[in-house]
């Protein structure tokens, strides 16, 4: 008697210890939640438009202002081409201007002495005339030879190799002292936004589509790098051509201004849809490493949990075996 006396104040605590977490517990049903399925591969960073810096005209590069990685902005003077030649054609071209401005000179002298002497009676109407033609002819000439030297100062001027777009510059194929046509290429430049462009298995092609939100993994072709920099993109174009079966995808993605064009990057991306059995986080308990969940009926099972899924304040855990449908689930303190 004494000792069912001890042992029983024992077992009633216990008993209302039990009662008193039920009570606090909250009932969740487990229900299958459709969850997509991602896929992880790698995007390889492209510009938008590359474009190349050409030169204007033939000559001897005198100078280049840039080198691979520079900034630069649309019209910035990027390289110098020199043609020695253009220094010579000015010359003529000068010359050319101050023959033709003596010329107008003694032209516009002639027609006020030819204007003088007719209105005298001393000289002819004919006279007059023949002044006011080589006045004309004066002064097309003067024209001509100033349009002629104009030229050779545009085409100093296009000497000038200019940005033909903001951005940054890819390559430089030439160095300070070559001697370049009009045409050639002296540098690569890559502008616009960057992007990735993904390349995935023929299997997926019908599952991809504009508009599905992606996460791009941080710098580097780990999945585990920098994980806390993952970047949120979306896709934005899916080609609708197979090539050696793989579907090629555009994600448009912020913040990868500074990457190199050509850098591979992880990008998780959702490839359909399966489903899934969550429950809150709260409902799981740990011992000696194994991970269980209390059932409304008392009974403790033993689970295998999958990823976690934060949705709007709302921690839950993916249930991979353990549970059935319809079971139900208690949550402590009546947090789901």
């Amino acid at each position: 008697m004494s000792g069912r006396g001890i042992i029983a104040p024992s077992v009633l605590a216990l008993v209302v210890a039990l009662t008193a977490t039920a009570a606090r517990a909250a009932e969740f049903t487990v229900e299958p939640v459709s969850i997509p399925e991602m896929k992880a591969v790698f995007g390889e960073v492209r510009a938008r438009t590359v474009v190349p810096a050409r030169a204007r005209i033939g000559g001897t590069l005198q100078s280049v202002s840039v080198t691979e990685g520079s900034e630069v902005a649309a019209g910035a003077v990027i390289a110098r081409v020199v043609d020695d030649k253009l220094a010579l054609q000015r010359d003529a071209a000068e010359a050319n201007v101050r023959q033709a401005t003596s010329s107008l000179a003694k032209a516009v002298a002639d027609l006020d002495r030819a204007k003088q002497l007719l209105a005298k009676g001393v000289t002819s109407q004919s006279q007059l005339d023949q002044a006011t033609t080589a006045h004309d002819v004066a002064t097309s000439q003067l024209a001509s030879a100033q349009a002629a030297l104009a030229v050779v100062d545009q085409q100093s001027r296009e000497g000038d190799v200019l940005a033909p777009a903001a951005g940054r510059v890819l390559t430089v194929p030439v160095t300070q002292g070559s001697v370049v046509l009009a045409g050639d290429e002296i540098a690569r430049v890559a502008s616009g936004q960057y992007y990735l462009r993904l390349s995935l298995p023929e299997r997926h092609a019908a599952s991809i589509h504009e508009g599905d939100a992606v996460t791009i993994g941080g710098r580097g072709l780990s999945s585990g790098s920098g994980k806390a920099e993952a970047l949120q993109g979306r896709v934005v174009k899916v080609y609708p051509e197979i090539t050696d079966g793989r579907v090629t995808a555009d994600v448009e993605v912020a913040g990868i201004g500074d990457y190199f064009v050509g850098e591979r990057t992880l990008v998780t991306i959702p490839v359909g849809r399966r489903d899934a059995l969550l429950v809150p986080v709260a409902a799981l308990s740990s011992r000696h490493g194994v991970d269980y969940v209390r059932l409304a009926d008392g009974a403790e099972v033993a689970v295998i949990l999958g990823e976690r899924r934060d949705s709007g304040g709302d921690a839950r855990i993916e249930i991979l075996t353990g549970l059935r449908p319809g079971d139900h689930v208690l949550v402590p303190d009546g947090s789901k």
